[in-house]
């Protein structure tokens, strides 16, 4: 068990990321009294930031603490996959992005991805067997990869939480802080 306000959290992601699907459980997170760190690509467009996208264009720049390629994901105890369409799609081509995915995944440490998110999950073969939820137009990608769709606010499978949309963020955040306080998930079989 993990209390939350010991846990260090990781959030993944690079421009284009949904605006409130990143500052929202960054500050949550960190009211809730956890250690948030933002982690990004050196292939970003900016050195210290990353660009948000707010809901038709482009949003405010959120500051990038740390590049993903300098990390050690052991030190963590929860990773944050924000959506948009444009931040997962350019993060499943970050080799270092799915190596630290799947770091977390098999070491049963708690994943949460929200929107698109669940694209780097199936990247990373973490859904074929497992119930989740995401973005109503990526349902046929979630279910082609084998998972097991559920239009909820929230949805948990062995400490993987997904939700669907900024609408679903109060569900995420609180089950997140809750998969936190129960610890560990034991080792998860990734799809070959």
């Amino acid at each position: 068990m993990t209390d939350i306000k010991q846990a260090k959290i990781l959030i993944i992601a690079t421009d284009g990321f949904e605006e409130t699907e990143l500052t929202v459980p960054q500050a949550k997170l960190s009211e809730a009294g956890a250690q948030v760190t933002i982690a990004a690509p050196k292939s970003r467009q900016s050195e210290g930031t990353i660009r948000s996208w707010d809901k038709t264009d482009w949003g405010k720049d959120v500051k990038v603490d740390a590049d993903i390629e300098s990390l050690d994901a052991s030190s963590f105890d929860a990773l944050v996959l924000p959506g948009g369409q444009i931040n997962p799609d350019k993060l499943r081509l970050e080799p270092k992005a799915l190596e630290i995915i799947k770091s977390f995944l098999t070491s049963g440490k708690v994943v949460a991805a929200i929107c698109h998110g669940p694209w780097l999950l199936i990247e990373a073969g973490a859904v074929k067997g497992r119930d989740l939820t995401s973005f109503p137009s990526i349902k046929t990608d979630v279910i082609n990869a084998g998972g097991n769709w559920h239009d909820k606010d929230v949805v948990t499978d062995q400490g993987i939480v997904t939700s669907r949309k900024p609408d679903d963020l109060d569900a995420f955040c609180k089950k997140i802080i809750e998969e936190i306080g129960e610890g560990n998930h034991g080792q998860r079989q990734l799809a070959a």
